[in-house]
C-alpha cells in the first residue's frame, strides 16, 4: 500500500472559524487529551451550523476511504433546530453519516447552546485571554453584576454574549485566536460539559496514547 492509500487518522468538519481554532488548540495538546499525535485535516462548512447539521454526510462522503474517522461539530444555537436537544441532533447527524458509508467511524458533537460554553471555567487564563487580567472586579464578578452569570450556575446563561461583552469592555478585538489560546492554555481536568466529555472520550477511544 502506498502512502497515498494509507488513511489519515481524522477528518474534522466544523461550523465556523472559532471552532476551527478551538479544535486546533485542543489537538495541539494530545497528552492532555490522553491521545497520541493525530494526522488530521480540518474543514469549515460554508453553511455553518445548519450545513453541519443537515449536510455533513454529503460534505464528508468523498473522504470515507481517506480517513479512519470523522468528527462533526456545530452549535445547537443557530442550527435551525434549537427546539431539539443536543443528544437528538447528534444522533441524527451520526445516523446520516453512518448510512452514507462511515458506519460507526464518525461522531457528532453539538455544543449546547454554543461554543462559548467551553470558554467559561475557573481558570485564570480566561481572564488573561479575554483582556481582564488584573482588573477589579474580576471578570466573573463583573459578569454576575451585569446579569450575564447567575450566581447559582457554573456557566453564564448567555455564554457568547458574555464573551463578546467582556472583550468589548476590555477593548480587545474579537478573534479566533482567542479561542486557540484558550484551548491551548485552560486545563481539561475539571471540565464537565457533556459535549466536551463526549469529544474527549471519542478521541481516546479512537486514538489512545501509544504505550511507552
Amino acid at each position: 500500500m502506498t502512502s497515498e492509500q494509507i488513511p489519515k487518522d481524522l477528518v474534522i468538519l466544523v461550523a465556523d472559524k472559532n471552532m476551527e481554532f478551538t479544535i486546533k488548540g485542543l489537538l495541539s495538546r494530545p497528552k492532555a487529551l490522553g491521545v497520541r499525535f493525530l494526522a488530521n485535516d480540518l474543514f469549515v462548512h460554508p453553511e455553518q451550523d445548519t450545513g453541519c447539521l443537515l449536510r455533513s454526510h454529503d460534505f464528508l462522503r468523498s473522504f470515507i476511504n481517506r480517513y479512519a474517522h470523522a468528527l462533526v461539530m456545530l452549535d445547537r444555537e443557530g442550527c435551525g433546530r434549537e427546539g431539539s436537544s443536543r443528544e437528538v441532533l447528534e444522533r441524527e447527524v451520526e445516523d446520516r453519516l453512518s448510512r452514507s458509508g462511515w458506519g460507526n467511524r464518525a461522531v457528532a458533537i453539538v455544543l449546547d447552546p454554543e461554543l462559548e460554553i467551553w470558554v467559561w471555567s475557573d481558570s485564570p487564563h480566561v481572564d488573561s485571554v479575554l483582556g481582564w487580567e488584573g482588573k477589579q472586579p474580576d471578570l466573573k464578578t463583573w459578569l454576575r453584576s451585569q446579569g450575564f452569570w447567575d450566581a447559582q450556575r457554573t456557566k453564564p446563561d448567555r455564554p457568547k454574549e458574555a464573551v463578546e461583552e467582556a472583550l468589548r469592555l476590555a477593548r480587545k478585538a474579537r478573534s479566533s485566536s482567542n479561542y486557540f489560546q484558550l484551548a491551548q492554555r485552560v486545563g481539561f481536568g475539571r471540565c464537565t460539559d457533556p459535549a466536551f466529555l463526549k469529544l474527549k472520550a471519542a478521541l481516546q477511544d479512537w486514538f489512545s496514547e501509544e504505550p511507552p
